[in-house]
């Protein structure tokens, strides 16, 4: 193959020194790194996470809540997801509401109450209550009862198979007007399970009504309606540097009624009405609004790029540009002011209100999702709209468009690819040919390499690095970037069930946690990186042949495009100022070791010693599993023989990151 040298990140023609010229009889592809040449600056926001209600991303995964259907919302017909205990009947009664928004409440008949058979209600939260031992929990719920019922309630965790009882604890003094009722329960050191149920009973006869039952686990700091502890840990591992929020598809709704109203998810979460999610099927209890994303940002030092509502919905509604948009815009322009207004605004003394005085850091506003999907065309009228608002008021702010306009010059422009591993492979080099003079920059705000499920296997990872080398080399352009889907709930795989989207980062059911060998790629890229590009030259690397399948179009197969030369190899170069450390990054997708010639110019010396972190698999269809949640991971070693000239041998089925000390 002929020589490619990255020049201010573009591919042109360029020749090796003689030495490095390609020799016939010993084809080793050589990475000539030009340590004196920088061609961009790694952007410091490159990596990040991308988030919405998929999956059970929240309720039933990232969100500490256990009980599903806590509101009794779920369903108008029946309470779903909640069973009888003995001989007790229930209802949903929307004649005692708790308030405005919790409209319902499920009316608990317990007059068969007995001492020897006590009577109540069971939930098994998402696929299982999980215990852990030594761990308490706390239990809340509002109640009031009918005239001659005090009580008491027990509120338990019990086994679902054999009835053990892990913790319980008492509540008593119900009276006619609803009250709020909070109790601790504590295991003793009793084996990890998650077929649990949460079980509140009463040996006394009578009726009574329920709103907002909720049981949480210890939260991730600690914090109150807070997030599971072992999936954040996850995350804070990847060192993230944004969260896109709310995300997609849960931003539009398939209506503009089931949109993500952020007004509605902020405050006393006992006065949030929910919504359904209808984009993926389930109900959103908003016990996980914008103030939790919010708190998710600032738990793991990262930035929001906040996504506001455009006036698109799934189902093609719209709002036309003009008078009919603008009290969207309001909410949009308010919700901006909910993040970053000082405490003299109005929806920045709410923000002081719900807790949080001192404003959120914001740089990126993102207009709507996907609205290259608009049928109507009106995209680009609701964008002129909406820039032109947030420009007038927050200058300072970068504006994100999701589809390409003419009429305004978008800060940045989102881009989204979910691709096979051999697409994903012959468009890693497609940045390195932007034009450099473009004033919109890039977000690969959704992507992935679909394969694997639940989450992805070693061909995913090795597709997903593929092209992160190319975004990275690239990071003038692609200025942030991140991987979607990122959760899925594994519990219950089948149609209808946990799962809606398969191919995601991290999966989990209620008791424990994996990450992906995706997931260890993005971490290894995200925590491994200098601040500048370096130019490369390249020779010899080798490639594979690729028959693109065919695709149809309006229902009629399209003939078969041409076989493609895709590379084997991929690869970028970086440095930090501070410390001069080189990172080298290399991803062999091949079945077989490949040694590749690195040599180094622009440097005096080169340590002998060097880190060499490696995640490799014996086939591109290993993956990790919540059986096998380590199979996958990337190891740490030290390697010697290094220098400003030195071959290396990449493993096969590997992703590769080379540290040298340079001088």
């Amino acid at each position: 193959m002929p020589t490619r040298l990255l020049v201010s990140t573009l591919f042109c023609a360029g020749a090796f020194s003689p030495a490095l010229r390609a020799d016939p009889t010993n084809p080793i592809p050589v990475l000539q790194i030009k340590a004196d040449q920088v061609t961009a600056k790694v952007s410091p926001t490159l990596y990040g996470l991308m988030t919405e209600e998929i999956n059970y991303s929240y309720e039933g995964g990232l969100y500490g809540e256990l009980v599903r259907n806590r509101a009794f919302k779920a369903s108008k017909v029946s309470p779903r997801f909640w069973d009888t205990v003995g001989g007790a009947a229930i209802d949903l009664d929307t004649n005692t509401p708790l308030n405005d928004a919790l409209n319902v409440s499920l009316k608990l008949d317990a007059s068969q109450a007995t001492a020897a058979a006590p009577a109540g209600i069971a939930n098994g939260g998402y696929w299982g209550i999980p215990v852990r031992p030594k761990t308490t929990y706390h239990a809340s719920f509002y109640a009031k009862a009918a005239a001659g019922f005090s009580g008491p309630i027990t509120v338990a965790i019990v086994g679902t198979n054999g009835g053990k009882t892990f913790a319980r604890a008492q509540v008593t003094g119900l009276t006619g007007d609803w009250q709020k009722y909070e109790v601790t329960l504590t295991t003793k050191n009793v084996k990890p399970s998650k077929d649990n149920r949460l079980v509140i009973t009463t040996t006394s006869p009578g009726t009574l009504w329920l709103q907002q039952v909720s049981l949480f686990p210890p939260t991730y700091v600690d914090r109150a309606n807070g997030n599971r502890p072992d999936i954040m840990q996850l995350l804070a591992d990847m060192q993230p540097k944004f969260l896109r929020l709310p995300g997609g598809n849960y931003l539009e709704g398939n209506t503009i009624a089931t949109r993500f109203n952020w007004k509605t998810t902020i405050g006393d979460v006992a006065h949030r009405p929910g919504h359904m999610d209808d984009a993926w099927g389930y109900w959103s209890t908003d016990g996980f609004g914008l103030m939790e994303y919010l708190h998710w940002c600032e738990d793991l030092h990262m930035e929001p790029v906040l996504a506001v509502y455009a006036g698109y919905a799934l189902h093609h509604d719209y709002i036309k540009p003009g008078p009919d948009l603008e009290p969207y815009v309001q909410d949009d322009l308010d919700e901006i002011e909910y993040l970053i207004g000082d405490t003299t605004s109005t929806w920045g003394a709410q923000r002081a209100k719900d807790g949080h005085p001192a404003p959120f850091p914001l740089h990126y506003i993102e207009v709507g999702n996907e609205d290259w999907f608009d049928r109507s065309g009106s995209y680009e009228g609701r964008f002129a709209q909406i820039y032109d608002a947030i420009k007038s008021k927050y200058p300072q702010l970068q504006v994100i468009a999701t589809a390409k306009v003419k009429n305004r010059t978008p800060d940045v422009l989102d881009e989204h690819y979910y691709r096979s591993q051999e697409e994903m492979e012959a468009h890693a080099h497609d940045y390195d040919a932007y034009s450099r003079d473009a004033k919109t920059k890039i977000f690969v705000g959704e992507w992935a390499t679909r394969v694997g499920s639940p989450t992805p296997n070693m061909a995913g990872a090795l597709g997903d690095a593929a092209w992160m080398t190319g975004m990275e080399r690239n990071s003038d352009i692609v200025l942030i970037s991140s991987y979607a889907p990122m959760f899925v709930n594994v519990s219950d795989l089948k149609a209808g069930g946990s799962m809606q989207w398969k191919s995601d980062l991290i999966g989990y059911d209620a008791l424990t946690s994996y990450g992906s060998p995706s997931y260890y790629a993005q971490q290894m890229f995200s925590t491994h990186h200098g601040d500048t590009v370096l130019a490369v030259a390249e020779e010899n690397i080798p490639h594979y042949t690729w028959q693109p399948p065919a695709k149809r179009r309006n229902g009629v197969e399209q003939p078969r495009p041409q076989p493609q030369e895709v590379p084997a190899l991929f690869y970028d170069a970086t440095r930090d100022g501070l410390t001069g450390k080189i990172t080298v990054k290399v991803v062999n997708r091949q079945s077989t070791p490949q040694p590749v010639r690195i040599t180094l110019s622009g440097v005096t010396t080169v340590a002998r010693k060097g880190t060499l972190v490696v995640m490799q698999a014996d086939k591109p269809d290993d993956t990790n599993s919540i059986d096998q949640p380590g199979r996958i991971v990337p190891k740490t070693k030290t390697v010697k023989g290094l220098g400003t000239d030195f071959t290396s041998t990449f493993p096969p089925y590997s992703i590769s990151i080379l540290e040298l000390s340079a001088k």
